[in-house]
C-alpha cells in the first residue's frame, strides 16, 4: 500500500513528470518503477529508447511486462543512417507525435530515456513545444476523440544543463522529482502542481529491488546517529592553545590593579601642571612676521576679502 501511495501519486496527475537525477543518484531504476506499475495497471506504455539499449532496459522485467511495453528504439540508429524501413520518421518527435494520433481512448504512459539526450540534439523550444502538445492532448478542447490521460515520464541528468533549460522544462511539468538521499539511502523530493491549487511537495524515502518493485522506508532518525558517550569526559579545547584563557585570582587582582599609560591619576596631573622647584621652566619665544596681522579691530584683513 505504502509503494502504490507514492507510485500513484506521481502517475495520477497525468502531464509531464520529471525525474531528476545526479551522479551519486540515478534514477532509470525509478523510471522502470515507474513504467512497470504502469503495465501492470494495464495502460498502454511507450518507451522512446535514446540512451542505452533496448536489451539493457527491458533487463529485469519479466516476459509479462516486456509484452506490454512498446519500444522505440533510437538508441542503435539515432540518425538512421542505416535507411531501415523499421525507423520511424521524424525521430523521437515524430515518434511523440505518431503516439499523440493514436486512436485507442485509454491511458498511455510515455517514458523518455532520456529527456536530456533528446534536449542535447534538438532545440530546446522545440522539445518544450512538443512535450506540451502530448502531455496535454487530453485537455485539448478542440478534439473530438475521445483521449485518455496521458503521463509523459522524462528522466533528466542534473549536471548537464544550465539554469535556461531546466527553467523552461520546470515550468512544463507537473510533477517533479529530485532523487538525494545520505548514507547510502535514496531519498525523493516530489513536488506536485495540481490545478486551482497549490503546489504540495514530501520526501519519500526508497529502495528499489531487484524486480523493479519500490520498497518504502522511514529516513534515517535521530538516533541512528552518533552520539557522544556520557560516560566520557568532554575534551577542553583550550588544553594544548599557547595562551593562556583563563587567569587566577592572583592575576585579576594584578590586572585590575595596573594603570595604563594612558590613564592620568590626580599625582600625575599635579606633576605635570606644578613643576617641582629646581625643574627647569621653558619659555615661548614669539617674533611677528612681515605677513602677520595684529590688528585686533579686523583680524581678517590679510584675507583680503
Amino acid at each position: 500500500g505504502r509503494e502504490l501511495g507514492m507510485l500513484d501519486s506521481l502517475l495520477s496527475l497525468g502531464g509531464l513528470v520529471l525525474l531528476w537525477d545526479s551522479v551519486e543518484w540515478e534514477g532509470r531504476s525509478l523510471l522502470k518503477a515507474l513504467v512497470k506499475k504502469s503495465a501492470l495497471c494495464g495502460e498502454q506504455v511507450h518507451i522512446l529508447g535514446c540512451e542505452v539499449s533496448e536489451e539493457e532496459f527491458r533487463e529485469g522485467f519479466d516476459s509479462d511486462i516486456n509484452n506490454r511495453l512498446v519500444y522505440h528504439d533510437f538508441f542503435r540508429d539515432p540518425l538512421n543512417w542505416s535507411k531501415t524501413e523499421e525507423a520511424l520518421p521524424g525521430g523521437p518527435l515524430g515518434a511523440l507525435r505518431a503516439i499523440c494520433k493514436r486512436t485507442d481512448p485509454g491511458p498511455v504512459t510515455i517514458a523518455l530515456d532520456s529527456l536530456s539526450w533528446l534536449l542535447l540534439h534538438l532545440p530546446c523550444t522545440t522539445l518544450c513545444q512538443a512535450l506540451h502538445a502530448v502531455s496535454h492532448q487530453d485537455s485539448c478542447p478542440g478534439d473530438s476523440s475521445p483521449v485518455g490521460k496521458v503521463s509523459v515520464l522524462g528522466l533528466l541528468h542534473e549536471e548537464l544543463h544550465g539554469p535556461g533549460p531546466v527553467g523552461a522544462l520546470s515550468s512544463l511539468a507537473q510533477t517533479e522529482v529530485t532523487l538525494g538521499g545520505t548514507k547510502g539511502q535514496a531519498s525523493a523530493h516530489i513536488l506536485c502542481r495540481r490545478p486551482r491549487q497549490r503546489p504540495t511537495d514530501q520526501t519519500q524515502w526508497f529502495s528499489i529491488l531487484p524486480d523493479f518493485s519500490l520498497d518504502l522506508q522511514e529516513g534515517p532518525s535521530v538516533e541512528s546517529q552518533p552520539c557522544s558517550d556520557p560516560h566520557i569526559p568532554p575534551v577542553d579545547p583550550t588544553t594544548h592553545l599557547t595562551f593562556n584563557l583563563h587567569l587566577s585570582k592572583k592575576e585579576r587582582e594584578a590586572r585590575d590593579s595596573l594603570i595604563l599609560p594612558f590613564q592620568f591619576s590626580s599625582e600625575k596631573q599635579q606633576a605635570l601642571l606644578r613643576p617641582r622647584p629646581g625643574q627647569a621652566t621653558s619659555h615661548i619665544f614669539y617674533e611677528p612676521d612681515a605677513y602677520d596681522d595684529l590688528d585686533q579691530e579686523d583680524p581678517d584683513d590679510d584675507l583680503d576679502i
